[in-house]
């Protein structure tokens, strides 16, 4: 299993020239799931990521999770 993470302002997903989902502030999670990978493997991955503390806080500080800041997520699930 692997992800790329990255913080976002706005993410899209287009299929068509058609915009299928969208998000504003938080996260868009590229992954790539095997068939080795258990749901025990998914549900760890889950967490970590939902847990990462790299949204600023009022300091200007790389201290606080997409949780916290109450932010969105977008999955693009087999991006290889």
């Amino acid at each position: 299993m692997r992800a790329v993470i990255q913080r976002v302002k706005y993410a899209s997903i287009t299929i068509d020239e058609k915009i299928k989902s969208s998000i504003q502030i938080g996260l868009l999670i590229l992954i790539g799931i095997e068939d080795s990978d258990f749901a025990e493997d998914i549900e760890w991955l889950s967490t970590k990521i939902s847990n990462l503390r790299i949204f600023n806080d009022e300091k200007g500080v790389m201290n606080l999770s997409v949780k916290e800041i109450k932010g969105e997520v977008i999955v693009v699930s087999q991006f290889t």
